[in-house]
């Protein structure tokens, strides 16, 4: 069976046995350490603020009486201000942690610590850590309301249970003191007068427990809320940290493939282009008709196929006109080379980043593969432009439709690219065609 009891103190009230239950004492005992709660972080704060406090009566002192000068109010209002961004850390982030402390009084859900730790140690970092993350403002925010709400609250909440606590106990009080006790419209004195007062303060001793179980139960979701824990926060870091490391992946990866593409290019092609022409030369020395003239001729053929493949595993590492000249002359190239009569139409006023032209032309060749093996279409066209910062690439087909994305399959490695690049894939192709896969890449 499942644990059903309530966890926290506005749950509990909520159920019929909340009288009877230990969450009043518990709602009580949090009211009892507000107070403390704030003379403990109240203390340091006033320590801080001291010049500010002298500097205030000093301006009210030379006023006597009269209204304070323009100067002097903008030196105060600029010297709390000072004094508030210079102390608010020191006094948010213990004074907020005593505050989550103090919830789980009334709150047995668990509530970690909502700041980040310091990138490097020492002082210097823990300052700069605590400056510029929103939790130590939200504590900071938390304590300005509890001093200027809830202390005054509780104090409300204080008066209105001592009397019905008072009121109750008048059987008590008529007990040890013979003389006539005088309760509002009541006046008794035999204990046997005291039964309505009685009822009376019980009524306000309920009415105390639930109306202080709601402020309390306020301030808690409060602290709750303004102090999340770090998880939104660490995640909102850690999703930036991944942004930017990924980024640089991509660049990293989009750099070794221009390396790959160059030692490819300067290296093992020039030297089959090299051995080729050497073949030649060695066959053109030996009698026509001859068995080693024909082998020679064959490792030729051999080296030029090989050639072939190698400037074709070259153009599909990273072609060199990309690199060279941009999208504007790549696109056009890879649609030459495309089996279906292939339409381009770019229309870019500046070269995208690297990493953004290369993932955009990649998918434009897998696209047009993709038309080419499966679509049976008779034309497909390219267009390529830059719209409200995006680089988005079009690809249509006039096939048989009927493409999606399939597990392994080339739309799903598009859109995977695609998602390394922070853009996104956009497919549009009903049954009997079109086609048309729209590309969408940030390009600032």
């Amino acid at each position: 069976m499942p644990d059903e009891r309530p966890r926290s103190l506005l749950k509990a009230m909520a159920r019929p046995g909340y009288l009877l239950s230990p969450w009043p004492l518990r709602a009580l005992l949090y009211g009892i350490a507000t107070p403390l709660s704030a003379l403990l972080w109240g203390v340091p704060l006033v320590l801080l603020g001291m010049p500010w406090l002298i500097l205030a009566a000093s301006i009210a002192d030379n006023a006597h009486g009269a209204s304070p000068a323009p100067g002097e109010v903008v030196l105060l209002v600029v010297s709390g201000a000072l004094l508030l961004a210079t102390a608010g850390p020191l006094v948010a982030v213990p004074g907020a942690a005593l505050e989550r402390l103090r919830v789980r009084l009334v709150d047995d859900r668990p509530l970690p610590t909502p700041h980040r730790e310091p990138r490097r140690p020492g002082l210097a970092a823990w300052f700069a850590t605590r400056y510029t993350e929103g939790a130590t403002w939200r504590g900071m925010a938390v304590l300005v309301l509890t001093a200027l709400l809830f202390l005054p609250l509780t104090g409300t909440v204080g008066m209105l249970l001592l009397l019905g606590a008072t009121m109750a106990g008048t059987p008590v009080l008529v007990f040890m003191d013979e003389a006539p006790i005088t309760l509002g419209p009541w006046v008794v004195d035999t204990v046997g007068d005291t039964w309505l007062p009685s009822l009376a303060g019980a009524a306000v001793l309920a009415l105390g427990a639930y109306f202080g179980g709601l402020a309390v139960a306020a301030q808690v979701e409060l602290v709750r809320f303004m102090q999340r824990d770090r998880g939104e926060e660490a995640l909102r870091a850690e999703l930036s940290e991944v942004t930017r490391s990924r980024a640089r992946l991509v660049d990293a990866f989009e750099a070794e493939r221009r390396r790959i593409e160059r030692d490819l290019h300067d290296g093992a092609q020039q030297r089959l282009v090299a051995l080729s022409m050497r073949l030649g030369l060695a066959r053109l020395d030996l009698p026509e008709g001859s068995a080693a003239r024909e082998s020679i001729a064959e490792a030729q053929e051999q080296a030029k196929r090989a050639l072939v493949e190698l400037r074709e595993l070259v153009h599909g590492i990273h072609p060199q006109v990309l690199t060279d000249r941009g999208l504007e002359a790549a696109l056009p190239e890879l649609a030459d080379r495309c089996a279906v009569p292939t339409e381009v139409s770019v229309e870019l006023d500046r070269r995208p980043p690297a990493h953004t032209e290369a993932t955009a032309y990649f998918a434009v060749a897998e696209a047009l593969a993709n038309t080419a093996k499966h679509s049976g279409a008779a034309s497909a066209r390219v267009h390529a432009r830059l719209e409200a910062g995006m680089l988005v690439v079009e690809v249509a087909d006039d096939g048989r439709g009927g493409a999606q994305a399939a597990e392994g399959g080339g739309l799903t490695g598009l859109a995977d690219r695609a998602a390394v690049a922070d853009g996104r894939i956009l497919l549009s192709s009903p049954p009997g065609g079109p086609t048309l896969l729209r590309l969408e890449l940030p390009c600032p």
